[in-house]
């Protein structure tokens, strides 16, 4: 029972400064490479469409890897994890800065996603471990409150090293955190226990088949790739992720975690994640198109009026995180995403010539929307799985998550393949529908709540 209180202070406090160290990090590196990809192009010789492989060579490694190594966690520990995820990412940041070509900047980026998925995976099975349970919606609320903080300087610190020094350096100061970090973590993070079932490498290997090859076909529909080649991929996928989700159902602890998911408001949570971060990315991406193509505002205006919804979220999560601790998830939650959806629908009702406060006071709306669902709901999602099974719990809340955003990114790029004039528009309503659907999931768990009352 000892151990299900918490890490004494001040031990708490530096251990939570090693998990936001490493999310922060993690999350910094898909940023800031976004803003570095013309000059890394034009310095490797590289065209704009090769050089786009060094963010997603990042981003699809972390997907296809984060549940195995989650469950990983749940089999070691999730310390052993996090640190091998860090020491790789710190290693691997080294490499970028020591690229020579697009090929070797390309193969140390993928490194890099596992360690970032080392980090990610087992983040918040963590904060489990760190918190006492009365806390533990403090404590999901840093996570939250870091990877918005990371959202919003990511392309300020790109800027800002590109100004004063050449590309691999926004690779080589990770170096020095990422050593920091790791120095720290040694004495402060907590020593989990594990299990000594056998891991299962079959269900590792099916889960990065099954996901790499459906964010490949989703992408590849976003994008108007060629149509036999897309319907390949998802009937493969679909073929294997059969079988795989078979073998899980055999399994006490599956590397999918199917056994949580029968837990009605672990499954809710999940939907809500999802159906939000879809509704963010739709946003996020399609936005920008809306602020300069139809309001005529510049790259510069464009990054300020973007700000408002993740730095709204910095001072909302930590509040939503205490209220986390003593109310609903299902009713803070629905009210987040209901405020969300308000809007987005005011963004996509914005007239033909909005001022920059107009579109920054509706960003501010979203901003606390969202900022007030997310904390409750991880916090939900991880504190409603067993213990032993929060590894499991953690990888979820992370493939959701990225799951969420490639949907997003992928419907951008279909309706404004669709309908190219008001793409934007269209894309800010169908933010707006699933933000709405993720309200009604997320008050279906008031139900659900009732209903286990009166059993």
């Amino acid at each position: 029972m000892e151990a299900e209180q918490g890490l004494p202070l001040p031990q708490r406090y530096w251990a939570i400064l090693v998990v936001a160290l490493g999310i922060t990090l993690a999350v910094l590196d898909g940023a800031i490479a976004n803003v570095a990809l013309p000059t890394i192009a034009r310095t490797l010789n590289a065209t704009p469409a090769d050089s786009i492989w060094v963010v997603n060579a990042y981003q699809l490694t972390i997907t296809i890897s984060l549940l195995p190594l989650a469950s990983l966690g749940d089999r070691i520990g999730y310390r052993r994890v996090y640190m091998a995820g860090l020491a790789l990412f710190t290693l691997a940041s080294f490499g970028c800065a020591l690229s020579g070509s697009l090929v070797a900047l390309t193969i140390t980026r993928v490194v890099q996603g596992f360690g970032a998925a080392g980090i990610m995976s087992v983040n918040t099975a963590l904060v489990r471990m760190i918190y006492p349970p009365d806390q533990l919606g403090r404590g999901v609320s840093i996570n939250a409150t870091v990877v918005a903080i990371s959202s919003v300087i990511g392309p300020t610190v790109a800027s800002g090293v590109l100004a004063v020094a050449p590309w691999p350096w926004l690779f080589a100061i990770n170096v020095p955190i990422g050593l920091a970090a790791l120095a720290v973590g040694t004495r402060a993070l907590p020593r989990t226990p594990g299990h000594r079932q056998p891991y299962d490498y079959a269900s590792a290997i099916m889960n990065a088949l099954v996901f790499g090859l459906a964010i490949t076909a989703v992408d590849g529909l976003g994008h108007g790739e060629h149509r036999p080649y897309v319907i390949a991929e998802f009937i493969v996928a679909g073929v294997i992720g059969y079988f795989f989700v078979r073998r899980q159902l055999t399994q006490s602890a599956p590397l999918l975690p199917v056994d949580l998911m029968r837990i009605p408001v672990f499954a809710l949570s999940i939907a809500t994640s999802f159906c939000s971060f879809t509704a963010q990315m739709l946003t996020f991406v399609s936005l920008p198109f809306l602020l300069q193509d139809g309001f005529g505002m510049t790259q510069v205006q464009t990054g300020f009026l973007m700000t408002p919804w993740p730095l709204v979220i910095v001072f909302v999560a930590p509040l939503a995180g205490v209220l986390a601790d003593r109310y609903s998830a299902g009713m803070l939650g629905g009210i987040g995403l209901a405020i969300l959806t308000a809007g987005l629908l005011l963004l996509a009702t914005t007239g033909p010539h909005p001022t920059p406060f107009d579109i920054a006071w509706r960003m501010a709306v979203c901003g606390l929307g969202f900022g007030l669902f997310q904390s409750p709901n991880n916090r939900q999602m991880l504190s409603s799985a067993p213990r032993h099974r929060s590894g499991g719990a953690s990888g979820m809340l992370g493939t959701a998550r990225l799951s969420g955003q490639t949907l997003g990114a992928a419907l951008v790029a279909l309706i404004f393949g669709v309908a190219p004039q008001h793409g934007a528009i269209i894309t800010l309503f169908a933010a707006a529908a699933f933000a709405a659907a993720a309200a009604v999931v997320s008050l279906m768990r008031l139900a659900g709540k009732r209903r286990a009352e009166a059993a």
